[in-house]
């Protein structure tokens, strides 16, 4: 008996197991990684988590509302250092390794104006010195403009921060001595340029600091970041292999050889961060550890229990998270495209409408069409954008107009029949598609940026649109739908975009780069053209005239014309004047008869 109770003991046991795993999922996005043995801090939230190199369940240490980021341990493994917003500013605090009271140790109270996301962030902590008593991080408190970052220490204990003797730099590592640092001059590792080849491209360099010596890593045209540095290896992140994804690499100092360590061909390896014997980094939101010895990559399965407020289901207001709009025909109802949403709402009476309802899914670049009925958007629901009609009102059913689209898709733009919708793409691409067809058909490709002004004629015959030249300047095209031909309107010579019908058809509008008044400053004597737009007119038919007649002033000839229309003008004036002048004294004289007579009784 008691057998049979153990075995039902241990099949609850099971049965709970199964059940929690089920409600525990493995976490992503944890961000900034660092690595001590067999433990791992990271950023979940904005928030600092600890876990194992085994995985599993993460353990939080940190809950201020502000954010926590670029956690580090510390060589000896006692502290974590890391950047906090506890105040609004963002400075480097310390904390016990295994959590407890932050210690805050700069004070820099940031710059005038809010660095925006791809410039980084104040005081980023970045590694330790060697012997566990100082703090590298990155700050502007003594650059001359906001693209300059330059590496400070500061000590465990407090005090001020010192600069490390370079002008400006950015992913520091030092080598096991202390003596050297390999690092990279430049900072931008927020700007998520992919494949990029251009001056900003970074480099590795080993700089001595008691020699005041540097040399450098061997260098492709592509990005080399994030050094660390390891016994006589420094490994690094670099986009150069033939995946052009940013993979783990290591340069031997002895041999002056680079080694490629991993081939992650989806997704980048970021923020990379040394421990004594592996190296932790993210991938597809992932966390992986790397091992130094078998040079083999090992997925992390961490999951982060907690509440999760903002994924609750919640009532939130969505007046702040307008992304676009547009209003029907008549002017009595407009629609918004808010938080994922499409939201109709009335100019003066009557309830907003939600005609989506969609959480988790975003809606976005709403086009009411011209006969009132429909609502066209772009929605993300399969995983790509696609175009989506739903009747205004909200009672009819929603209709997909396009499927298997890749990439981001452009504002739509019906046509003036309702019949139609025209957009573009990332691609480079124009588009439109008969909506009842639903088979869209290529207009034109540019191959040098993308098209985003296009319009319909009024007979919904034609598109007109601009384009990128290889100038990078644009020019104005009609597109024939019956001919699925392209009449280009104007050349490359001027900057020409935004064309617009007029609404009987007989004319196109557009915007165009003319003007070249050049001015001369007071101050900086340069030249400069600050008003070169104005609105341009092209007649569409070729017995069409221009509403511009052309005019001449001409020296030596009378106006004559306009000398006889005035004189005609006065005269007829005068003649309109004596008759009124008549019918007065008519009337004079007649009511002084009538006063004249006697009264009747």
């Amino acid at each position: 008996m008691s057998t049979l109770k153990n075995w039902v003991a241990l099949w609850l046991v099971a049965c709970a197991c199964v059940a929690l795993g089920q409600n525990t999922q493995e976490a992503r996005l944890m961000r900034f990684p660092d690595i001590y043995k067999d433990k791992v801090v990271f950023m979940y939230g904005g928030d600092l988590w600890l876990a194992s190199t085994s995985g599993g369940a993460a353990r939080r240490i940190t809950t201020n509302p502000g954010r926590e980021l670029f956690p580090k341990f510390s060589p000896d493994g006692k502290w974590i250092a890391f950047t906090g917003q506890y105040d609004g500013n963002f400075n480097v605090y310390v904390m016990p390794a295994e959590g407890g009271q932050p210690k805050q140790l700069t004070f820099y109270q940031g710059s005038a104006h809010p660095l925006n996301d791809r410039m980084g962030i104040h005081d980023e902590v970045v590694t330790w010195t060697p012997d566990s008593k100082r703090i590298v991080f990155l700050s502007r408190r003594d650059a001359t403009n906001g693209w300059i970052k330059r590496p400070f220490t500061v000590s465990i204990d407090g005090g001020l921060p010192e600069p490390l003797p370079v002008k400006e730099g950015g992913l520091t590592s030092f080598s096991p001595d202390g003596t050297k640092i390999a690092y990279n001059q430049i900072f931008r590792n927020f700007r998520t340029w992919k494949r990029y080849t251009g001056g900003l491209a970074q480099s590795i360099t080993i700089y001595d600091l008691k020699n005041n010596t540097s040399e450098d890593l061997p260098h492709t045209d592509w990005t080399d970041t994030f050094p660390m540095w390891h016994g006589n290896a420094i490994y690094f992140s670099s986009d150069r292999g033939p995946e052009h994804h940013f993979n783990l690499y290591s340069y031997d100092l002895g041999s002056k050889q680079i080694e490629q360590l991993t081939h992650f061909t989806d997704f980048d390896v970021m923020w990379p961060s040394l421990g004594p014997d592996s190296i932790v980094f993210e991938n597809a939101g992932y966390l992986y550890t790397f091992d130094l010895q078998s040079k083999q990559p090992n997925k992390l399965a961490v999951s982060v229990p907690g509440e999760r407020d903002q994924s609750m289901k919640h009532w939130t207001s969505v007046s702040k998270n307008i992304t676009d709009f547009d209003i029907s025909p008549d002017g009595k109802r407009a629609v918004f495209s808010a938080r994922g949403d499409v939201f109709t709402v009335p100019a003066k009476e009557g309830s907003i409408r939600n005609l989506t309802r969609t959480p988790g899914i975003r809606e976005k670049l709403v086009a009411w069409s011209p006969d009132s009925k429909w609502i066209a958007y772009i929605s993300d629901r399969s995983g790509e954008d696609e175009l989506y009609i739903a009747p205004q009102d909200g009672l009819g059913k929603e209709q997909q107009i396009t499927s298997g689209h890749k990439g981001f898709m452009f504002q739509p733009v019906w046509s003036y029949d309702s019949k139609k919708l025209a957009w573009a793409d990332q691609t480079l691409r124009l588009w439109y598609v008969e909506v009842t067809e639903k088979k869209p058909m290529e207009v034109d490709r540019a191959k040098y940026g993308e098209i985003t002004n296009y319009s319909w004629s009024p007979d919904s015959k034609w598109l007109a649109y601009d384009k990128p030249a290889e100038s990078l300047y644009s020019f104005v095209n009609l597109y024939s739908l019956a001919d699925r031909k392209i009449t280009p309107v104007t050349t490359t010579m001027y900057n020409s975009f935004a064309p617009t019908f007029d609404p009987d058809g007989k004319y196109l509008y557009f915007l165009s780069d003319r003007d070249f008044n050049e001015v001369l400053g007071n101050v900086d004597f340069e030249f400069a053209n600050p008003k070169t737009t104005r609105v341009y007119i092209v007649t569409l038919k070729r017995n069409e005239p221009s509403p511009f007649k052309p005019q001449s002033d001409e020296a030596g000839k009378k106006e004559e014309k306009k000398d006889e229309a005035s004189t005609s003008t006065e005269e007829s004036k005068s003649k309109e004047e004596g008759k009124e002048s008549k019918e007065k004294s008519k009337q004079a004289g007649k009511d002084s008869k009538e006063k004249e007579k006697p009264p009747e009784f």
